[in-house]
């Protein structure tokens, strides 16, 4: 087994590689004065089970093509499978048709990825599990409740527990955390005039004097958790903290976290934090790369990877 990593964020690379013992491989990926990626393999890969780690998160196209770039080197270089290591798999909100004329960017994704070389693809929580089907080569989606529900477990005060999905899409994994701690269930039922703008419309649920959990897979300009966790105070929720797999936190965020009545946002480190999300009270990180190397252990060893979750 070897494991490369890319730039997205090589300290989840460095975890998976210290929990593995395995270490990194030796590889230079550099840019030209013109911003071309170039990558050179400095290991002999030939014949070798090679994972790749990169997440495609913000600067999107640069990690996209960079991830692209390094499994072609890897397939000249007669490596004998590639595996995808993809953290957070960014266009995952592009998965289907919105309107006239638009495209469906997650499939296009899927494309160049396998024809790039790609054997196989590892990811954590798509954003909609049918992208799994936009591949014809396995793909594994982790999942990274388990994660998230110990920390919360270890966090959360006494007292009464309601899980609350942001929206109507996301109740699956919302009731699948509340089932898990024989929780209540609550939905936020949201307008959303434009994107990266939503509206709260109401709560189904009673969250009055209880502590409320919001749970959700990707966590970008945080309007939806902000707006949702004023609600949720406003109803006389006794606490609100916020539990979200990827937090992609853009722009101006972290500052609208800060000034919310969430008391506390937990994201995975899918996506290496920003020095906002480092220097932040309200804004923490728990590892999954405990998750993504086990499950590149048992692929390498051609064992279950859904047994990770029994």
């Amino acid at each position: 087994m070897k494991i490369l990593a890319g730039n997205s964020n090589r300290p989840i690379a460095e975890a998976i590689s210290a929990y593995l013992n395995v270490p990194l491989t030796k590889a230079a990926i550099r840019r030209f004065s013109d911003m071309e990626i170039f990558v050179e393999i400095q290991e002999n890969v030939r014949g070798e089970d090679v994972f790749v780690v990169q997440s495609t998160n913000y600067p999107t196209n640069d990690n996209l093509m960079e991830l692209l770039i390094m499994i072609d080197a890897l397939k000249r270089g007669s490596a004998r499978r590639v595996t995808a290591v993809m953290p957070y798999f960014g266009y995952a909100r592009q998965d289907r048709k919105t309107g006239p004329r638009t495209p469906i960017s997650a499939k296009l994704v899927a494309n160049l990825i396998e024809k790039a070389g790609a054997d196989r693809v590892l990811t954590i929580d798509l954003h909609a599990g049918q992208i799994q089907g936009f591949f014809d080569a396995p793909t594994d989606n982790l999942f990274a409740l388990p994660v998230l529900h110990t920390d919360l477990t270890e966090k959360l005060p006494e007292g009464e527990v309601v899980v609350v999905s942001p929206d109507v899409g996301g109740v699956l994994r919302a009731r699948s955390l509340a089932k898990r701690m024989d929780a209540e269930l609550a939905i936020i039922d949201k307008r959303r005039e434009r994107a990266g703008v939503s509206e709260v419309m109401n709560i189904i649920g009673e969250p009055h004097g209880k502590h409320c959990v919001l749970i959700d897979d990707i966590v970008d300009s945080a309007g939806t958790l902000c707006n949702a966790s004023v609600a949720l105070a406003e109803a006389g929720a006794a606490s609100v903290r916020a539990y979200v797999t990827h937090g992609v936190l853009s722009g101006g965020a972290v500052a609208r976290v800060s000034a919310s009545p969430l008391t506390d946002l937990v994201v995975t480190d899918s996506i290496m934090a920003t020095e906002a999300v480092r220097v932040s009270e309200t804004v923490r990180q728990v590892s999954i790369a405990p998750l993504l190397a086990e499950a590149i252990r048992r692929i390498s060893e051609e064992r279950s990877v859904s047994s990770l979750f029994d």
